[in-house]
């Protein structure tokens, strides 16, 4: 089947969404948001901390938020980005408020500000400890009650569609690849449908799922990153791989539970499994720390000691206080015999949020004409080499007002393509050994663990680089010969995201950011 629209949005977090909306009836423009599962299965919704914004203008500023954004970026944000979101951040949040959603306030009525690991003042707006998904549920009511939008579940998007579909041959030095829609599989009928349309919007998200222990959703397989590489568009900063330093440890847990930052920003202390503090071995602010440096140090106790996690220890804070503002920490944790408010939390790092991706400029549009990039899977050059605590969330909503904007101009001067071919699976089969598969994606996860994970070396990524290139020309070669499946795409698309994260890791002479390697200390660990 192939479907007409002026706005073609894969992916349904905060940014997709976002976009959607605002596009959505401009001048009649239809939309058509595209969610591999249901619409509110994204990362959005893991989100616990809150939307960072300069509110309190008494004792914040845009100038604090920026530096502090620098300082965890090891300045290598982009200043321009970075000014971008910082300033206007309080313009969305009063969107996010006209659609909906409810930040809590203190008993005088204004927001109830938390503070956060990096950040230098008290501006992290939230709603209780599950922000994320207020957030996603005032915006799924949003879409649904927008005639202009069409919602399709179940809808898996393979390819997006270039000139190599035309027959013409595409390289990464052709400097007019122009999108045109994209191929996309309905799960329920298992036949592949075209999606032509005059804007496409990339916002699938993160890649966690590439790694065994992750906080994100296990959609999260950065299928937007890998249709765009693999259509010749830039992709940068994929080393930069942001592990939350407090997930809950709970073996068997996939995704793992996410214990907030905002926690450590009330007031909980990080101890080994003796009890003892250990955060100023490694840095003055203690457990307040940015996520890089605190999630190396527990890394190193954990090696130290031969355990497999750490404790968080809230216990000195008020009960009925430490309940009111982490509820549904509280109900988790107390449904596995943990009671926060006695007993130490057991804690480790897990795979949390992907600071690069696909390349955008302050428009939100990538290096491919009429295709635009949002949220966690585009690199806006907002984190750098590390993304500040509670950044993420305003960054979609800001660049996808940005995009909207962009694209609403740009949409009256395209055209569809008339001469884009159906999906083409002649002489393939159905694949008769899933185990094969499910396989694969274990290795890969395996692979990524081991040798890519919070410090690296040389060694560990030429490693990991010649198992996974194995996998990759089996998957390939799988992939060929067979119809057609989520499962069979996926694999394919951790592989191409392992690929990227492993190359630009390798390419990285230096610890930088979240990038450590042990073959490149930093200058001040030279001195020492």
């Amino acid at each position: 089947m192939i479907y007409l629209y002026d706005y073609l949005v894969v992916g349904s977090g905060i940014a997709g969404m976002s976009f959607a909306l605002k596009v959505a009836g401009v001048d009649g423009a239809r939309v058509a948001l595209v969610c591999k599962s249901s619409i509110d299965e994204a990362n959005t919704a893991f989100a616990q901390g809150g939307v960072a914004s300069v509110t309190d203008l008494e004792k914040d500023n845009f100038e604090k938020h920026i530096e502090d954004t620098l300082v965890a970026g090891d300045y290598l944000n982009d200043p321009a980005a970075v000014e971008k979101v910082v300033k206007g951040a309080p313009e969305q949040i009063s969107q996010l408020l006209k659609w909906g959603v409810n930040f809590d306030k203190n008993e005088k009525g204004e927001f109830d500000l938390h503070r956060e690991g990096g950040h230098s003042e008290f501006r992290i707006l939230h709603h209780a400890d599950n922000t994320g998904f207020e957030i996603q549920e005032s915006l799924i009511e949003a879409v649904r009650n927008n005639q202009f939008i069409d919602v399709f579940e179940d809808h898996f998007t393979i390819e997006i569609i270039t000139q190599h579909h035309l027959g013409k041959r595409v390289t990464r030095r052709t400097s007019d690849i122009t999108c045109y829609g994209a191929y996309v599989l309905d799960l329920k009928t298992s036949s592949v449908d075209t999606f032509l349309s005059k804007v496409t919007v990339m916002a699938t998200g993160g890649v966690g799922a590439v790694y065994l222990t992750t906080t994100n959703p296990l959609v999260s397989t950065g299928d937007g990153i890998a249709m765009v590489y693999r259509a010749k568009g830039t992709v940068k900063d994929m080393e930069f791989i942001q592990f939350h330093p407090t997930a809950l440890f709970h073996p068997g847990d996939r995704p793992s539970f996410l214990i907030t930052e905002a926690m450590r920003g009330y007031g909980a202390v990080l101890r080994n499994k003796k009890g003892e503090e250990f955060m100023h071995k490694y840095d003055s602010r203690l457990s307040l720390a940015p996520r890089d440096i605190v999630a190396r140090a527990i890394d190193n106790e954990m090696k130290i000691s031969g355990d497999d996690h750490v404790y968080l220890d809230v216990t000195h804070k008020d009960p009925e206080e430490t309940k009111r503002h982490f509820p549904n920490i509280y109900k988790h944790c107390l449904e596995l015999g943990i009671d926060i408010t006695k007993d130490y939390i057991p804690v480790a790092p897990a795979a949390h949020y992907l600071c690069g991706g696909i390349k955008v400029d302050l428009n939100g549009e990538s290096s491919i004409k009429h295709l635009y990039a949002l949220g966690e899977c585009s690199c806006t050059g907002l984190h750098g080499g590390n993304r500040l605590a509670s950044n993420s969330l305003i960054e979609a909503v800001v660049y996808a007002d940005s995009a909207a904007k962009h694209a609403i101009e740009e949409v009256k001067h395209i055209s569809y393509r008339n001469d884009v071919p159906e999906w083409n699976d002649e002489g393939t089969s159905h694949a008769e050994e899933m185990v094969l598969i499910t396989q694969s994606i274990k290795e890969v996860n395996q692979i990524m663990g081991t040798y890519v994970g919070i410090v690296r070396s040389n060694l560990r990524l030429d490693r990991a680089w010649n198992r996974l290139d194995i996998l990759y020309e089996e998957t390939e070669k799988l992939f060929k010969q067979s119809k057609v499946t989520r499962e069979i795409c996926e694999l394919r698309n951790i592989i191409s995201v392992g690929y990227l994260i492993m190359r630009q890791a390798k390419e990285r002479k230096e610890s930088r950011g979240l990038h450590y390697s042990v073959d490149y200390p930093r200058k001040e660990e030279k001195s020492e």
